[in-house]
């Protein structure tokens, strides 16, 4: 009895605490929740629709069959994202990356200090100073002699003077791997509390070698923890801005290497040349970039399921071949509905030879533009030739977080919608390609979504 009343008299005081009446009264979050709309942005109200290719086709397998699903809401960029915003992110990586460079080799001016004080953690951890600016232009002789580390070496660089290495701009980013981590072979003993015996974690990572080299391995060991589970990533972020000439040797494109990223008539046009795992990174950033973290309570920015991007597309109209709801790609004027490839070699006749500006064409009921033709778009769902017979009812994600050392085939993932240099069967809601997604191509872009959460 001695043992047992020190927690009993210890619960009523903690109960008394919260003035019980004998009701079930909440936590005290009884308040209506309600996020705000990110910018560039719509809501997309969840609901059900049939899935899949509008008809069966040679290019069709009995595993493509549609199927009903039930989709929870969620925002989606209503554009694809521009050279402009994606031009955000590379600067943020190139100054963070000059800022951490200067304070590691002394410059404690671009170290930011907390509360009137100099921060004491090392200088690769210290936060960074982003009011000091990076003093691209400084006459400091020993600042210019830090930050030439990002520039080309002497004789690289095309115009003979300073230009920027496209080779050092690296992201490193960090998750948890939820699937990994929910396996029946990976469960928690709360008796015990001990993960399963021979229980083993597969675990990405990566870093800079001692060379400047980027590294991402798969490092296989026993479970023991829950940070196991933590993941990262090094990607280089640049834009692939040769892909216009590797896809398209025999046609001249040189104007669209050397300038589609960099000059600022290119500004509004859809990001290209950009990996699924650039996209993914993106994403990781934007989190980031919204919440001063990508480790959130709240939902993160990421790339749409292939089932979302579905969804979104046919615009509340569930048998819409095409996101503008008909069975026909012009409208009634005889005008094209989208960028695309018409007939052949008439690439021009809808007013673009390869991409256009992003919301060229009217948006689809959802207030969508170019859900179809422009640019291919990166979906985050894992290419397979049975995803409907294994995915769930309710948001279906064929998913798979492949590892640095799994082979090549299962890093496929679903592209949607068609883009300028694909015929009209592309443009379809329901059709879908896959590329690695490791490569990069001139014709696929790609736009995020977040989860709505809330009344």
């Amino acid at each position: 009895m001695r043992k047992i009343l020190p927690v009993i008299l210890i619960s009523v005081l903690l109960v008394s605490c919260n003035k019980p009446t004998g009701q079930l009264v909440g936590a005290g979050n009884k308040g209506r929740f309600s996020d705000a709309t990110p910018y560039g942005m719509v809501y997309v109200k969840g609901g059900s629709f049939i899935m899949g290719p509008n008809d069966e086709t040679m290019m069709d397998g009995v595993s493509e069959r549609p199927m009903k699903v039930t989709l929870n809401s969620f925002w989606m960029d209503d554009t694809e994202i521009t050279n402009d915003e994606y031009k955000q992110f590379v600067n943020w990586v190139r100054d963070s990356i000059a800022l951490r460079m200067l304070v590691i080799n002394g410059r404690d001016e671009f170290r930011k200090p907390i509360k009137g004080d100099m921060d004491e953690a090392s200088p690769e951890e210290a936060l960074l100073n982003w009011k000091a600016k990076v003093p691209w232009k400084s006459k400091d002789e020993e600042i210019q002699d830090i930050l030439s580390e990002l520039y080309y070496k002497e004789g690289d660089a095309l115009n003979g003077d300073k230009e920027l290495d496209p080779s050092k701009l690296r992201y490193i980013y960090e998750w948890y791997d939820f699937h990994q981590s929910t396996l029946p072979e990976n469960r928690y003993d709360l008796r015990t509390g001990t993960y399963p015996t021979g229980a083993v974690v597969r675990r990405d990572s990566g870093y800079v070698d001692e060379d400047g080299f980027m590294r991402n391995i798969t490092i296989t060991r026993p479970l023991t923890s829950r940070s196991d589970f933590f993941q990262s990533k090094i990607v280089n972020i640049y834009p692939d801005t040769a892909a216009w000439m590797r896809d398209f040797q025999y046609t001249y494109n040189d104007p669209k290497m050397r300038m589609y990223f960099s000059h600022g008539a290119f500004s509004q046009y859809p990001v290209v040349g950009v990996t699924w795992e650039q996209a993914t990174a993106f994403a990781n950033w934007r989190t980031m970039l919204y919440f001063g973290t990508t480790l959130t309570q709240g939902e993160e920015f990421r790339l749409p399921t292939e089932a979302e991007w579905e969804y979104a597309a046919r615009g509340g109209r569930e048998l819409a071949l095409y996101p503008w709801g008909g069975n026909y790609v012009r409208d009634s004027r005889g005008c094209y509905l989208a960028n695309f490839k018409p007939t052949r070699a008439s690439f021009g006749n809808d007013s673009g030879e390869a991409t256009m500006k992003v919301g060229s064409f009217p948006p689809n009921n959802y207030g969508l533009y170019d859900m179809a033709g422009n640019v291919s778009e990166w979906t985050s769902t894992a290419y397979g030739g049975a995803n409907n017979l294994v995915v769930s009812e309710i948001n279906p994600n064929y998913q798979y977080n492949a590892k640095n050392d799994d082979p090549d085939i299962l890093k496929r993932k679903v592209v949607k919608g068609g883009s300028w240099k694909d015929i009209a069967y592309y443009l379809q809601c329901g059709v879908k390609t896959h590329q690695y997604q490791f490569e990069s191509r001139p014709y696929i872009g790609f736009r995020c979504v977040r989860s709505y959460i809330g009344d």
